[in-house]
């Protein structure tokens, strides 16, 4: 029996669309994508909306060959506590509608946590992906859509050891916890063009391996401060190589509202990518920097050494090979320039280290166990 065949027969006693797979942003779907697949006809995708532009959100479910969702709401541009208020409401009234077997929601945005509180008033269980995560730093939003999500939970899927024990010391244990691995690493897997398409690609740019820096910013903390983001454009121009800038929406916002878009005159600046292109790029950059939860996992499987520019991070593990966390600041050209002068026993050296998040297999993992618990 194929592995195909296998989880069709586990899912067979699920209802069709009996799975609500709640999400708002691409790193949700990109991480939910092989859950999605292997549900197939039993899932029935509830998109937010809090990434409501196209860019950062139909295009990744049309390139990673997904349905389109179901359901869409329109919470997007609202405060955080508008967002969640408004996806809690209309969540809790499409599952009066039709009760899901099971709610699963990624991660810790506000899709998320409005995804497992709507669940969890209506007695629906609730399957958290990627549970666990902690920076300890209150006053990530995040933090605290991670920690209420996973209170709620029925079903606990943990990437790592680390997010076991952070769980447990919470006094979450026993049979709702188990240990998945992370679905990032068959997502890179299986969005990673093929060498011919990732030479095409930087030929499209007039880029060469490992001769360009790829960097995103996006988060909060950096875009909402006019000088912490000042500082790290700025940087960015002090590293000497050539580096690619993907423009997020609100970065994009941010540079503009703040008078800043001089710094973007010495990066090659693009607008947003296509999870596919991007993966491309990265996986031959000389180094990546970036504010993102979701590229400090992918860096260790593209095997490529990550300057995270944030005050915290929920992601330790991958500190300990392949990223080093920075404030915006000096540091940031200066420990680029350090990895340039021996880049390529850095690359080598990452080359040998395995990913913390696992085998590949976490989206098979996760899919048998929600049809081992709720298909009844």
């Amino acid at each position: 029996m194929t592995t195909t065949d296998r989880v069709s027969a586990e899912t067979a006693a699920l209802p069709d669309g009996g799975v609500a797979v709640v999400l708002g942003t691409r790193p949700e779907i990109v991480k939910l994508a092989g859950i999605i697949r292997r549900l197939g006809p039993k899932a029935r995708i509830v998109h937010t909306g809090q990434h409501y532009d196209e860019a950062m959100s139909d295009v990744f479910f049309t390139e990673l060959g997904l349905p389109l969702p179901d359901v869409r709401f329109a919470v997007g541009g609202a405060t955080r506590a508008g967002q969640i208020a408004a996806a809690l409401e209309a969540l809790d009234l499409l599952f009066a509608d039709v009760t899901p077997a099971a709610v699963v929601v990624q991660g810790d945005t506000n899709a998320t946590v409005a995804g497992a509180l709507a669940g969890n008033a209506r007695s629906v269980p609730v399957v958290h992906v990627e549970a666990g995560l902690r920076s300890f730093d209150r006053t990530m939003p995040e933090e605290h859509n991670r920690i209420v999500t996973d209170h709620v939970s029925d079903l606990l899927c943990a990437a790592t050891d680390d997010n076991v024990g952070n769980l447990a010391r919470e006094g979450i244990t026993g049979s709702s916890v188990i240990r998945t691995g992370n679905t990032v690493v068959e997502a890179v897997l299986s969005q990673l063009p093929h060498p011919a398409r990732r030479e095409q690609l930087l030929a499209d740019r007039e880029l060469v391996a490992d001769q360009y820096v790829l960097a995103t910013v996006h988060r909060p903390e950096n875009t909402d401060d006019p000088a912490a983001l000042a500082t790290i454009l700025a940087e960015l121009n002090r590293i000497p190589c050539r580096v690619v800038l993907p423009l997020h929406p609100r970065t994009l916002r941010a540079v503009e509202q703040h008078g800043l878009a001089h710094h973007l005159d010495g990066l090659a600046v693009t607008g947003p990518l296509g999870p596919s292109e991007f993966l491309g790029l990265a996986a031959h950059a000389a180094l990546l920097v970036s504010d993102s939860g979701g590229l400090q996992e992918e860096c260790t499987v593209l095997k490529r050494p990550l300057i995270v520019v944030r005050r915290s991070t929920e992601r330790p593990e991958a500190m300990r090979d392949f990223a080093v966390l920075v404030s915006p600041g000096p540091l940031i050209s200066k420990t680029a320039a350090k990895w340039l002068d021996d880049l390529p026993g850095l690359h080598a050296q990452l080359a040998r280290a395995s990913s913390p998040f696992g085998d590949g297999r976490a989206s098979e993992r996760i899919v048998a166990e929600i049809a081992r618990r709720f298909a009844s």
